[in-house]
């Protein structure tokens, strides 16, 4: 090999490696392309349709009692009622032995051709269910005792006690609904209202009718939901698309302008029931996509990727 061949290849080989050199300064000096982490999401849009407002009290069910007296001084012969038995008005429920026929039964005096007993019968007023006993056989009674109560059943009604601020949204005749605790639903008509009002909680007493129930207890604990305000053609949204501060002072919602790209758009409240809320202020349009999952915490401008079904 002659000089000028040995020339030639430490030629080559020297721009061999700067090529090299080169390349790699090159791909050092490139910044690497990173791809910017978006949020899955899912989306919904706003939906009209009536919405209402109510509020609850607890009430407690009542009946009409009816009193049994007894209608002459003496001893009571027979009781032919126990409590919880079901009677019918007229229906015989106690006799009364008077003092007169006490006394003839101690006497020798025994003809029976006077047939007198003694016994005076005491029936029921009205149709309805025993309460309560207050004589047995053997007791002495004087006219006029109560001897038992009887409770009718139609007459079952719900006492409901009202704070005196709410009392514009109470009023006769007006139809409510009657959470028994098995969450049962009955519909109601506050049908009266008492005029007393409780000097220490300042509530009012009202009474609460039922319809279309069958017998239930007294004492009875249940709720009473009265509407507040009724909207026909409200602008609402899922309950979970609303998003707020730590102290529930701003309220917004996180509204797609493309499909990569969410901004902040702040909302006035209306009506809020269990699952949705009613959109005062912004006007939205139908065709708004809103955040409805992958919302909470995101920024405004935030990037998102919508989840496909």
């Amino acid at each position: 090999m002659n000089k000028r061949q040995l020339s030639i290849i430490k030629y080559l080989i020297a721009s061999c490696i700067t090529i090299a050199f080169q390349g790699c300064r090159s791909n050092a000096d490139e910044p690497e392309k990173q791809e910017l982490a978006k949020t899955p999401v899912t989306f919904t849009s706003i939906n009209v349709e009536p919405i209402s407002e109510s509020i609850e009290f607890n009430a407690v069910s009542v009946s009409k009692k009816n009193i049994i007296r007894a209608n002459t001084a003496g001893i009571i012969n027979k009781v032919e009622i126990s409590v919880g038995d079901n009677v019918t008005a007229g229906q015989l429920v106690f006799a009364i032995k008077t003092k007169e026929a006490s006394a003839l039964e101690k006497s020798t005096i025994n003809d029976s051709s006077l047939l007198f007993q003694g016994l005076i019968k005491v029936k029921a007023p009205k149709t309805g269910t025993i309460g309560t006993i207050a004589h047995q056989k053997g007791d002495y009674v004087q006219e006029g005792d109560e001897l038992a109560t009887i409770s009718e059943q139609n007459s079952l009604m719900f006492l409901l006690q009202v704070p005196f601020e709410l009392r514009q949204y109470v009023y006769l005749n007006k139809s409510c609904s009657i959470v028994l605790p098995d969450n049962t639903i009955v519909n109601g008509v506050i049908s009266s209202n008492l005029p007393v009002m409780d000097a220490q909680s300042q509530t009012e007493n009202y009474l609460v009718k039922p319809s279309g129930i069958e017998k239930l207890p007294e004492n009875l604990v249940a709720r009473v939901r009265i509407t507040k305000n009724t909207k026909t053609n409200a602008v609402v949204l899922p309950k979970q698309a609303i998003l707020s501060n730590e102290i529930q002072s701003e309220f917004w919602v996180m509204k797609l302008v493309n499909d990569s790209t969410a901004v902040k758009v702040p909302v006035k409240k209306g009506i809020e029931v269990a699952d949705k809320i009613e959109i005062l202020e912004p006007a939205f349009e139908k065709t708004d996509r809103i955040l409805l999952t992958g919302n909470y915490g995101l920024a405004d401008t935030a990037l998102v990727s919508i989840k496909k079904d």
